[in-house]
């Protein structure tokens, strides 16, 4: 319609009001054969990556469990079955060809997933990789140099005067790997925090309130997490924990 003010300035109709632009699209669209080809694809790069990795371990396995077995106060491991140290030695490897090909996987599974993200969550989600791949290996080495020697010192001297301890490779490894693990994706928890604040799914505020819940549950978490009883050694878990939640609460105060 034409306005009153309109007539009487001699115009016939009122002046263009430029549209608002579409909403960002909130996914690509793709068949599901594209999406089978896609997932094809990410998983071949994927394994020639760990491949590669996998090579370099190798070259690494022996020193790696050189310095487990030192950490352990123990000249070598014991093993109880012929293939065990052969088995053992693969697996070492394995792993850390993982954590060699790690960036490249967090990336293919990352660019799998983007067709069904906004660009403003691609965006963040890029942005956020090189931080994800720094924190997970700050866990890992905080697992591997800090709380794992300390754990294991504590259970090779438990009930000394009864007990002789002679730890088996096998398991040393599954212990190292499943506190790595753990430990690694605890310290992703500012990144977390970060990019749920970013997306508008969370608050510093929220998160802040939920404060004296987050210490009982951090509590809860340490001692499941930590390999021994004793106070100390879940108090050096538990303490990180802590201060990356509030590191992530700062971050989500700046986002």
């Amino acid at each position: 319609m034409v306005s009153i003010l309109d007539r009487m300035r001699g115009r016939a109709n009122p002046p263009a009001v430029p549209e608002a632009e579409p909403e960002e699209e909130i996914f690509e669209e793709m068949t599901l054969q594209e999406h089978l080809e896609e997932l094809r694809s990410r998983l071949l790069y994927s394994a020639l990556f760990v491949a590669a990795g996998f090579v370099v371990g190798l070259a690494l396995t022996l020193r790696v469990l050189r310095i487990m077995a030192d950490m352990t106060g123990r000249p070598d491991f014991v093993l109880i079955s012929p293939l065990e140290g052969f088995a053992t030695y693969m697996k070492v490897a394995l792993y850390i060809g993982i954590a060699v090909a790690m960036p490249a996987l967090i990336y293919h599974f990352v660019r799998f997933l983007a067709p069904g993200l906004t660009r403003r969550e691609r965006r963040y989600l890029y942005r956020a990789l090189p931080f994800v791949t720094l924190m997970f290996v700050a866990g890992v080495a905080f697992a591997f140099f800090i709380v794992i020697p300390r754990g294991l010192s504590f259970l090779a001297g438990f009930g000394g005067d009864v007990f002789r301890a002679e730890f088996r490779a096998q398991e040393v490894v599954s212990f190292y790997l499943t506190l790595m693990l753990w430990i690694g994706l605890v310290f992703e928890t500012p990144v977390v925090i970060f990019l749920l604040a970013k997306l508008d799914i969370v608050t510093a505020q929220r998160l802040a309130s939920l404060r004296k819940y987050m210490i009982i549950l951090i509590l809860v978490a340490a001692a499941i997490i930590t390999p021994t009883p004793d106070p100390f050694n879940m108090f050096m878990v538990a303490a990180p924990m802590y201060a990356l939640y509030e590191f992530g609460i700062l971050l989500a105060r700046i986002a």
